[in-house]
């Protein structure tokens, strides 16, 4: 390369590097945002087209949580050895232990939720039933004996009694009645012994019946985790209300939760504690008849004017149902103003009923409708062979 031609080469990379600075000083006079774009744009970006911060939107359920811990306790019961002949015997044995034998004295592991400021402690009856010691340890660290005030096998709850130092911490009810399916709820417990556990999920149905668990069924039914030692837990919704008390799993074997999990609603255990503490038992309506489905086969079979009701099978001699008037063949259509469907219902409504009081029963006989006047019995617990009366 000649010396003219170098000397052109300078002059015009001189030239090339003076309009450079020159356009970088107006840019950085002007618009000198545009100097910080680049790799950073899109980390910008939220902010420009404004997108609130990090922290507003977080979704948590971290203070239905906080609000609602502190009233679940971990139940602790000392109770002997079982047999198998124990656990085929009794359907919640069954349900959690399967063919699993323990061998030697057991402390049961459990959970509880404490529902007043006098210390009294819902949990259910299988975690407690046949102990004879039982203890109570708050999620704070403290821990007590706790007193059993009564139990009511056929929902399966059980109230306990403790005595420690006020303030205690108190869970506030929810209504049952408000749930639906897809609404959140949170289970709190203390599964496996391993602490206090909180797990989410949805109802995934209500109204879960036939389940063979308890004479009176009304299961709320989540996906939240439920394990073994979350029996008598905690049941709660966004807000951190008590819905419901965490009774059973779904499980072929009694070990972890496969998404499908039980819990006794808020408004039938309150009505349990409440009685429980008040005569240390419940007292239920009772009629006295034997009943079945109404489904197409008996309706063709017995020629019957209705589709819906709950067809009476038997009548128990001298019973509300003998005394006032009903008979075998009859399809009862309503009870106290009800609508019944199906025995389960029938017996639910039944049950509801205080014993002595006076209702109108609407049956069906052949192709008249009949209003029959009734006072409602009291109700024995179950049968000789295991299954409930109506």
């Amino acid at each position: 390369m000649t010396g003219s031609q170098l000397r052109q080469t300078w002059l015009i990379f001189a030239q090339a590097t003076t309009v450079a600075l020159a356009g970088y000083f107006v840019v950085a006079t002007l618009k000198p945002e545009w100097l910080h774009q680049g790799p950073s744009v899109l980390a910008t970006l939220p902010a420009a087209v404004g997108a609130p911060p990090r922290a507003a939107v977080q979704f948590s359920y971290a203070a239905a949580a906080q609000a609602a811990s502190p009233a679940v306790v971990a139940v602790l019961a000392n109770k002997p050895a079982l047999t198998q002949r124990e656990i085929d015997a009794d359907p919640w044995l069954r349900f959690h232990f399967g063919r699993r034998i323990p061998q030697r004295q057991q402390t049961g592991l459990g959970s509880g939720v404490i529902v007043s400021p006098e210390g009294y402690v819902l949990t259910n009856n299988h975690v407690v039933s046949g102990a004879t010691e039982i203890r109570v340890q708050l999620p704070d660290g403290r821990e007590t004996a706790a007193r059993l005030v009564g139990t009511d096998p056929e929902t399966d709850l059980a109230v306990l009694r403790i005595e420690m130092a006020p303030p205690l911490p108190v869970i506030h009810p929810g209504r049952a009645e408000d749930l639906q399916v897809g609404d959140v709820v949170l289970a709190i417990g203390n599964p496996f012994n391993v602490g206090q556990t909180v797990t989410s999920g949805i109802v995934s149905a209500l109204g879960r019946s036939q389940l063979g668990l308890s004479t009176f069924e009304n299961f709320i039914q989540t996906d939240a985790a439920i394990n073994p030692g979350n029996s008598g837990g905690a049941l709660v919704d966004a807000q951190g209300r008590l819905v419901g008390i965490n009774t059973a799993i779904y499980s072929r074997t009694g070990g972890g939760s496969l998404g499908i999990g039980f819990a006794i609603p808020v408004d039938s255990a309150y009505q349990v504690l409440e009685a429980l503490i008040k005569d240390g038992k419940v007292s239920r309506g009772w009629i006295g008849v034997i009943t079945a489905d109404v489904n197409p086969e008996v309706v063709e079979m017995m020629k019957l004017s209705v589709q819906q009701g709950v067809l009476v099978k038997e009548v128990f001699k001298s019973s509300p149902a003998a005394k006032a008037g009903v008979e075998s063949g009859d399809v009862v259509t309503e009870v106290a103003g009800h609508p019944v469907r199906t025995p389960r219902e029938l017996i639910n409504v039944v049950a509801a009923l205080k014993p002595d009081s006076q209702v109108v029963l609407q049956v069906q006989r052949g192709k008249q409708s009949l209003k029959l006047p009734l006072q409602v019995g009291l109700r024995k617990p179950l049968t000789e062979d295991g299954t409930p009366e109506e």
